[in-house]
């Protein structure tokens, strides 16, 4: 399972359009590439099926919320405050996306497509606000990630798009690899 993990950074107490632009905007990246999307410490204080309804009303983004709805209805949205202690099982790996990662904790793009191929889980956590992502997790996490592998800080919403899109596609390159190369080698 692969999960985009959004982290709010904003306010925690009021809701501001941001909140619900994000949300709208991550929706249909996360359902066109097959992802889970997973929103921490939002001030939401409502169930998901009004947070759905909520944003629809807000924003025309993601066709009214279509894709939200969806992803809500598939059981693959999920919202909670920021664990304490650790997340989850089954989101897997968690991944911090930074342009600067800790060498220690460096994943490729390309590691996260081959651990995929092999039905290996991610959480990519993004930081929503101008703080980025809380210092603690670039410890907690098991891995760190740059998706540009270029050092080049993206905005959260470019960050969104980048992460699924960049993966899907070298996911599917490696599938398309692995299926044409020979099983055995020959001899000539």
């Amino acid at each position: 399972m692969l999960t985009l993990g959004i982290v709010n950074m904003y306010d925690k107490i009021k809701i501001v359009d941001a909140h619900y632009r994000a949300i709208a905007r991550a929706a249909p990246i996360c359902y066109a590439y097959d992802f889970s999307l997973a929103l921490f410490d939002f001030p939401f204080k409502m169930e998901k099926d009004e947070l759905v309804e909520f944003v629809r009303e807000q924003t025309t983004i993601g066709e009214s919320g279509k894709y939200l709805e969806l992803l809500n209805k598939e059981h693959h949205l999920y919202v909670s405050d920021m664990p304490a202690k650790g997340f989850p099982a089954h989101f897997g790996s968690i991944v911090v996306t930074t342009s600067k990662p800790y060498l220690q904790k460096a994943l490729t793009p390309l590691d996260v497509a081959d651990g995929n191929l092999k039905k290996k889980s991610y959480m990519f956590l993004v930081g929503l606000g101008r703080k980025g992502l809380p210092k603690d997790l670039f410890e907690r996490a098991e891995y760190h990630l740059d998706i540009t592998s270029k050092r080049i800080s993206l905005e959260t919403c470019t960050a969104i798009g980048a992460i699924p899109t960049q993966i899907n596609a070298l996911t599917f390159a490696l599938e398309q690899k692995n299926k044409h190369q020979p099983v055995e080698n020959y001899k000539k």
